[in-house]
């Protein structure tokens, strides 16, 4: 439940990054050792990962919200069933995990925010190369190879493909020589699944490049390892703050990451200041219209581009946003419509026309992002803004109304019993 018309003012931690940490966690899988990973936000999507390492066989110690032991000795399965992964997409990293570890992988097709067909066929193809044989059969994907390790190859993404970059990389680090992986994804937590890599004793070279370079080892062992801060909840405190034209030090973030939103947010208008781990952004009038164009990193990303829309809808002018890595991720425009926006979508393509302000409504987060962009929109709006299916937004920030309570926003959890007013309010756990 929202109230919309406050500016959010003070200061906001964020938490480390959950696209990272669904990465590092199964790669914890490899080193049959103890692994400390620190700075994991308290999130849905987190708790899911660990609860199926544990099924697994793993040894889980929860030092605190933000700290945990992972000591994978003990697991000896392949397989993950369909129980464990149909409400994460994560858990594809599972497959480069375990073929890496025991050559051999079962696990359920994942599961997470639908955006039409995200195939996983890279992921396949890199598997392949490496000399494992793969099927799909009632959902599973059957991954193995003879003799129980992996031979390393030259690997050509067709397509930048982040899923993809990390199960290859998880998969090569115990395979025999060097494997290269070209036109590899460049995103920051794909540098930080390397760092945690290599920490273990893996030889990962050039992540952050197009070209990635890893000489398998025999083996890896255990380490004590922090998670990068998260780039798309700063973002999305970013941009929160400028639509509701606040003034937020967002602190705990590594402002480089965060360039390309930066960039969107001052031809919008914004003020913003750079220190070393941490950016103040300001808005003291109506946003300008801007162009959007979501492209893998470093360009504007993909995961920011539905807060960007609620922002641009009462901005000044026509504003356009070109989507070029999901083919489905327009579905929280007709939630924007509800609340008054004027949006025109025409494939991967939607036209924003500014409107002078968005009215509070009932509306739905459709996935994690649109539901982020939803708790803005219902900043921004006049009166009052219900969201159901929340779960979504659990899945990737945490703490996020204690967060934005802190900061001046009128914003509560409502469970789903109970009645406000004559709607009926669903919320998630």
């Amino acid at each position: 439940m929202i109230e919309g018309g406050h500016p959010l003012k003070g200061e906001v931690n964020i938490s480390g990054a959950k696209n990272a940490v669904v990465a590092i966690i199964p790669a914890a899988i490899l080193a049959q050792d103890v692994c400390r990973i620190e700075n994991i936000p308290n999130i849905s999507d987190v708790s899911m990962m660990i609860r199926i390492l544990y099924q697994m066989g793993a040894e889980i110690k929860m030092i605190n919200d933000h700290t945990v032991e992972i000591d994978s000795t003990h697991i000896s399965s392949f397989i993950v069933p369909h129980e464990l992964t149909k409400q994460l997409r994560a858990s594809y990293y599972l497959i480069g995990a375990l073929l890496g570890r025991f050559g051999r992988a079962k696990v359920a097709m994942p599961g997470g925010c639908d955006f039409g067909v995200r195939p996983i066929d890279q992921h396949i193809k890199g598997f392949q190369a490496l000399g494992a044989a793969v099927s799909i059969e009632n959902a599973m994907v059957d991954a193995r190879v003879e003799e129980h390790r992996l031979t390393g190859n030259s690997i050509y993404l067709d397509v930048v493909s982040v899923g993809a970059t990390i199960n290859i990389m998880l998969a090569a680090v115990r395979a025999r020589g060097l494997t290269i992986i070209e036109n590899a994804a460049k995103e920051p937590h794909i540098v930080d699944l390397a760092n945690f890599l290599n920490s273990m004793g893996a030889d990962v070279r050039g992540a952050g490049t197009d070209v990635i370079k890893i000489r398998g080892v025999e083996e890896l062992h255990g380490c004590t390892y922090s998670v990068i801060p998260d780039q798309i909840e700063a973002g999305t405190y970013m941009v929160a703050a400028a639509a509701t034209h606040g003034d937020v030090l967002i602190k705990n973030v590594i402002p480089k990451h965060l360039e390309s939103i930066s960039a969107k947010l001052v031809e919008c208008g914004a003020q913003i200041e750079e220190f070393d781990d941490a950016i103040r952004v300001r808005m003291p009038d109506r946003a300008n219209c801007c162009n959007v164009k979501t492209m893998p990193h470093p360009g504007f990303p993909t995961d920011m581009q539905p807060q960007m829309a609620a922002l641009l809808s009462v901005a000044r002018g026509t504003s356009i946003i070109s989507e070029s890595v999901w083919d489905n991720r327009f579905r929280y425009v007709d939630q924007l419509s509800r609340m008054g926006a004027d949006i025109q979508v025409n494939g991967k393509v939607a036209v924003i026309e500014g409107v002078d302000f968005l009215t509070g409504a009932p509306v739905r987060a459709t996935d994690l992002r649109a539901g982020a962009a939803m708790l803005i929109a219902g900043m921004m709006a006049q009166g009052r803004t219900e969201i159901e299916d929340i779960v979504h937004i659990d899945r990737g920030y945490e703490l996020v109304v204690e967060k934005l309570t802190d900061l001046g926003a009128d914003i509560r959890r409502v469970r789903a019993e109970e009645q406000v007013g004559e709607s009926r309010v669903v919320a998630g756990a």
